[in-house]
């Protein structure tokens, strides 16, 4: 049996009540095993010393694409059509296995450092498995997918698949990884969007989803050129399209909904689907404002992504907290997106989007111990006295004050040091996979890098 204390720290349990205690978290194994005001320490116990410090729950980051984590500042200050055309899909086409590996583990090593535990991540078409691997090894919790694609007269040839590949190589790729490491590691159906799926295959991804009771992701009513190419080709929008499909249900991931109706809203609250809000991505390809103030009125479950990195340019959950609670209230008022509300964005409704709210999401006995560890104590965080912790974390603190991340009860990172992972090797892997996979991608591309 492996132990862990963490000792005297201000503990933002993200509970039912919201309750923040200050002392100790004894983890047996993989869970939470007891939160006192003080706890005896058992003989040979590993002890964390944290006093003065905040325990949060792991954050949950809803839609990632790590295998877009080599791209970063390669596709910049272009509306999305232009830039999945001109940069992201030529540059996916170019991937191998090396470069797959090294983009997840480069991805995942900011997010592990920034506090994150949890990700639903969009590979692409090909080297799913050596993601997995990266995951694998890594220790972040993932619920993970190979992108599915099958349409389009413009993608490079590499990602156009056939309808019938794709889905046998989705359902193999379940059946090996779905469930791995006692459910750390799990699968979901990925067709990218309407515009790259035909309906055949979108007919297959509801029929798989169906009998392996899977989860889907999938983009959707990111941009308005998204939503006009969907409609001239279904004569529907992109949630009513899918729904018409049976794809809208509560194992449904829709990244963005920038640009939703009312019936589409009302689709969605029905039948229960979930919506990853992604503030950073939507503001940096000029796709819109979310109406998330609105979606969360009439209680949707919103929950926050960081999409890919040269969408956003970093992983960072702080960033996008921040960005979420700051850019509604010219609209909406400076009262909406309070603290609270999107610190439980970033951890239990995040949560609640894959279907974990019982083990993960809050800090509670019998839950998994997905931890991070932050120190607060700096100059941008003071004063400390009389102030609002919601507010400390989400419009103040910053991922370099992340000290420890514990997943699934094991120390991914201790005092700023990776635990599972060599921080040189990885990057170093970067910068050559990198090289080689531009100068790959150059041959799908209508103008070089710049």
């Amino acid at each position: 049996m492996t132990t862990i204390l963490i000792r005297q720290a201000e503990i933002m349990t993200m509970n039912e009540n919201n309750d923040i205690v200050h002392g100790d978290i004894r983890i047996e194994n993989e869970y939470i095993k007891e939160i006192s005001s003080s706890l005896t320490p058992y003989p040979g116990e590993k002890i964390i010393e944290a006093h003065g410090r905040t325990i949060l729950p792991g954050f949950i980051h809803t839609h990632i694409h790590l295998c877009q984590a080599l791209f970063r500042s390669q596709a910049d200050d272009l509306e999305l059509m232009d830039w999945l055309k001109e940069r992201i899909w030529p540059m996916e086409a170019a991937h191998t296995p090396d470069s797959i590996y090294a983009s997840a583990m480069l991805g995942i090593g900011e997010l592990l450092r920034s506090g994150t535990t949890t990700i639903v991540d969009m590979e692409t078409v090909h080297h799913t498995n050596a993601a997995f691997e990266a995951i694998e090894a890594s220790g972040i919790r993932a619920l993970s997918g190979k992108v599915m694609m099958d349409k389009g007269d413009e993608l490079p040839a590499p990602l156009l698949e056939t309808t019938s590949r794709s889905v046998q190589e989705s359902a193999d790729l379940y059946e090996k990884w779905h469930g791995r490491d006692n459910n750390r590691i799990r699968y979901a159906f990925s067709p990218r969007f309407v515009v790259s799926c035909s309906e055949p295959l979108l007919r297959e991804v509801s029929r798989l989803s169906n009998h392996y009771d899977a989860y889907v992701h999938t983009h959707a009513s990111e941009s308005q050129g998204e939503i006009d190419i969907v409609e001239a080709d279904t004569g529907m929008r992109n949630v009513a399209y899918l729904d018409h499909l049976g794809l809208v249900h509560p194992r449904l991931i829709l990244a963005h909904c920038v640009w939703l109706n009312d019936h589409e809203k009302q689709i969605i609250k029905q039948k229960g689907a979930h919506i990853s809000h992604c503030p950073s991505s939507n503001m940096k390809l000029a796709s819109g404002f979310a109406e998330i103030p609105d979606l969360l009125d009439h209680h949707h479950n919103v929950s926050l992504g960081a999409d890919g990195s040269p969408c956003n340019n970093t992983l960072d959950m702080f960033q996008e907290m921040r960005m979420a609670a700051l850019i509604h209230k010219p609209s909406y008022g400076p009262t909406a997106m309070n603290a609270r509300q999107v610190l439980r964005m970033a951890t239990i409704e995040g949560a609640r989007a894959v279907g974990l709210e019982e083990e993960i999401g809050s800090i509670e006995i019998g839950k998994k111990a997905d931890l991070s560890i932050i120190d607060l104590y700096d100059f941008h965080t003071y004063p400390s006295e009389g102030a609002d912790p919601y507010s400390r974390v989400v419009y103040a603190a910053s991922k370099d004050q992340v000290d420890t991340t514990i997943v699934n009860g094991r120390v991914v990172m201790e005092e700023r040091a990776m635990q599972t992972m060599d921080k040189h090797r990885v990057l170093t892997d970067a910068n050559k996979e990198a090289k080689h996979l531009f100068q790959r991608a150059s041959r799908y591309m209508s103008s070089s890098f710049a």
